[in-house]
């Protein structure tokens, strides 16, 4: 057999208390390990262009072109392991110890690698901390000047078999525990974990037509949603191959929940009748069972591709807020001392549901938190920028807070997020705050190509194309919004946005309609008061308008028509605002 001498970055790999989850429960740890494999593990080592050289059982040995590139993948794996791992039972969580080194190897003809390089990198994973990533000194020091780390010394290390000691170094993964140290040299401290995600699980959706030929449409749709889900940046979504894993099971959520480390599960049926589909969809919280979200949904086979399309937007789109609803009561019930950025974020959103600074008070100093436990935090900069143009046109004009507000927006804006509603905000705040339509829309559209059913994006959206003097595209994002969640408490924007569409085209007693509407689901922001007074006496029931004035003044006695004619583009439009206040005697 012919072999090759040559220099290896290698990365060895197996899981902690292997035995012990397999005397638990063999057959699940199996299926889960697969799983991980398929959707995690393989992928992301061809991502960074590595080579799995073998199986170890519950571990492996694999290649990688450099130590960079081994490092890399070892981060986002154990990274990606601490989120799977959230809410699973500690004894039931599979935990990956890795090694990782730069050696000599011999390669066989037929790709085996062998020798010291080899035996080191498996050595040391042998002395790595639980979830940690240990690193020989050769590795290191091709790393640490092109990485950003936050590693301990572990000194000198004897390893098993190996002559000399080694000098050995731990790197710090997100939550991990903190590794072994050696006496005499300091840990250095480990950054905090990143936000923690919500995370979703699709299951297969039952097939109870009896018609095995309907089954991939069954399967096509769950990948659908599944696709759908992931473009949402605040969700984690398992993938389909862990989550297909119990396709023709009876399941128990809770089970399912702790087996994928999901905090939510979607699960659904399919049901036929003659020409006819029945989709029927519930969204769980596994830990409780409870059902947050339920909803049915009947079509044509002639038109099964459109239906399952239709099926698909409106379960992404409701599932956000529904999930997010979720987890805000969760973060209330979290200690002060335990918070994250993740749970100062959700804390700060219910203030921010409506436009008044004393809630937007509230919100800042919250996402100010946030952003300082994680400075690259674009959904809590974008709603902080949010709270500043809160501040600015409801409290008082202040240029500071319009610099602040346009301030929080660029960095968003600036950023490579992918975060549609992150996005979709600061592109609202960039028009309010800055009147640069250019920049707004193209956030807008940027938000949408992310996640096209986005609720913040088209709720946000509409109102951005509605100041600017754009009706029919208004119109459109806010029927897009409100077909994807009728009842979502933001829906008051997206009345608003018909109302200013109405009133752009001389339609004023469809503005009042809109306007109630918008009012009726915001009362206590005096702009819909007074919004629905102009309309009232733009259509002529002057009569109608004067009660509603009065209410206005009382939710808002420092209102001036000025204030909110600043938000508009159009002379025209503004024009039109500014006689009906007129008319119906309200101050300039």
């Amino acid at each position: 057999m012919s072999e090759t001498r040559k220099l290896a970055a290698l990365l060895v790999s197996d899981v902690v208390g292997f035995s012990r989850l397999a005397g638990a429960d063999e057959e699940r740890l199996l299926a889960r390990l697969r799983a991980l494999r398929s959707d995690l593990i393989d992928p992301t080592i061809a991502v960074h262009k590595g080579r799995v050289v073998k199986r170890t059982g519950d571990g492996a040995i694999v290649e990688f072109r450099s130590a960079v590139d081994a490092v890399r993948c070892a981060v986002e794996v154990q990274d990606a392991m601490v989120e799977r791992n959230a809410g699973v039972p500690e004894d039931r969580r599979i935990v990956f110890r890795i090694g990782i080194h730069i050696g000599d190897v011999v390669e066989e003809s037929d790709g085996d690698l062998m020798g010291d390089g080899v035996n080191v990198a498996a050595r040391l994973e042998g002395v790595c901390a639980p979830g940690a990533i240990c690193l020989s000194e050769d590795a290191y020091r091709q790393v640490k000047g092109r990485l950003e780390l936050a590693v301990t010394d572990l000194g000198e290390t004897k390893l098993k078999n190996i002559a000399e000691p080694i000098r050995t170094y731990s790197l710090h993964v997100g939550a991990v525990a903190a590794p072994r140290t050696a006496a005499n040299k300091p840990a250095v401290p480990a950054p905090k974990p990143v936000a923690e995600r919500p995370s979703i699980a699709v299951l297969p959706f039952q097939n109870m037509s009896g018609d095995a030929e309907q089954e991939y449409f069954v399967d096509g749709l769950v990948e659908d949603v599944i696709t759908g889900l992931s473009r949402i940046k605040s969700l984690l979504v398992i993938a389909r191959n862990s989550s297909f894993v119990y396709k023709g099971k009876a399941v128990d959520i809770r089970q399912v929940g702790r087996d994928l480390g999901a905090r939510y599960v979607l699960e659904g049926s399919i049901r036929k009748g003659g020409n006819k589909l029945r989709i029927t969809a519930q969204l769980i919280e596994a830990e409780t069972g409870a059902h947050l979200w339920a909803d049915r949904f009947d079509g044509d086979l002639g038109d099964v591709f459109d239906f399952q399309d239709r099926v698909t937007e409106r379960v992404v789109g409701v599932i956000e807020p529904s999930m997010l609803k979720s987890e805000i009561e969760r973060s209330r019930r979290k200690p002060p001392d335990s918070l994250a950025a993740y749970d100062l974020y959700l804390q700060a959103l219910p203030h921010l549901t409506l436009p008044i600074p004393a809630e937007a008070r509230i919100a800042a100093p919250l996402l100010q938190d946030a952003l300082r436990l994680e400075p690259n935090y674009p959904a809590a900069e974008a709603n902080l920028a949010h709270c500043h143009e809160i501040f600015f046109h409801f409290g008082g004009l202040d240029p500071a807070d319009r610099s602040a507000g346009l301030k929080h927006a660029e960095t968003v804006l600036a950023s490579r997020t992918d975060d549609a509603t992150a996005l979709a905000k600061a592109g609202f705040v960039m028009w309010q705050l800055g009147q640069d339509f250019v920049r707004a829309s193209a956030a807008i559209e940027r938000s949408l190509s992310y996640n096209p059913c986005c609720m913040t994006a088209l709720l946000w959206g509409g109102l951005v194309y509605a100041f600017c003097g754009e009706p029919a595209k208004a119109t459109e994002f806010a029927q897009r919004a409100l077909r994807l969640s009728p009842f979502d408490p933001a829906a008051w924007m997206a009345h608003l946005s018909f109302g200013h569409a109405a009133v752009y085209e001389d339609r004023y007693d469809d503005a009042v309609s809109h306007y109630e509407k918008a009012l009726h689901l915001s009362p206590q922001l005096g702009a819909m008061h007074t919004l629905l007074a102009i309309a009232l006496a733009l259509a002529g029931r002057a009569d109608e308008a004067s009660p509603v004035v009065t209410k206005a003044l009382e939710v808002d006695p420092n209102f001036r028509i000025g204030r909110v004619l600043t938000m508009f583009k159009s002379p025209a439009f503004a024009d039109k605002l500014r006689t009906g206040a007129r008319l119906a005697g309200l101050p300039e």
